[in-house]
């Protein structure tokens, strides 16, 4: 628990521990405020934390069920292991998204980053997805913590190594 309320901050310290991925930015900020996320937006931050930064889906799981006022303990226990590839009916483990293609595909408008991210208000296209990446980041906005690419190839090296763990004779 202790790593996700490090990245996703709890609720007093929305302002001071800012995402650095404006989608999971905005997307710990709603809930932190209103106490509800969208789906695809819980989505998106929740397959970041468990395949991009490795994190036990347990721990994502008690940060919302602790944070949204309209949770569902099966739903959230079920959705939190549907996207870490764990339960029945997973995704297959190896699909890992990135949450700057999956913001920019699904997040159209931008409007629902600029609501709950006032530093990117006036940003459009890539400077609004991805704002590290602009000629002219924001004052203090930082990079991401991880490479996303580097971070998708360590989640699928982990998932390989757990599955062959799994297929060793006497398992």
């Amino acid at each position: 628990m202790e790593k996700a309320q490090r990245l996703c901050g709890r609720p007093q310290s929305v302002e001071t521990r800012p995402h650095r991925i404006p989608v999971c930015r905005g997307g710990k900020a709603g809930p932190v405020r209103l106490g509800w996320i969208h789906n695809k937006v819980g989505m998106d931050v929740g397959r970041f934390l468990e395949k991009g930064l490795l994190i036990p889906w347990q721990e994502g799981a008690r940060w919302f069920w602790d944070t949204l006022v309209d949770a569902d303990l099966a739903d959230n226990t079920l959705g939190w292991q549907w996207s870490a590839g764990c339960c029945a009916s997973s995704q297959p483990y190896f699909r890992i998204f990135n949450p700057v293609l999956q913001a920019k595909n699904h997040v159209t408008d931008g409007a629902y980053l600029r609501r709950w991210i006032p530093a990117l208000a006036d940003r459009a296209g890539m400077a609004l997805y991805a704002p590290w990446t602009a000629a002219r980041p924001p004052p203090g906005y930082p990079p991401p913590i991880v490479d996303l690419s580097a971070s998708r190839r360590r989640a699928l090296a982990a998932y390989a190594q757990f599955r062959r763990a799994q297929e060793e004779p006497g398992r």
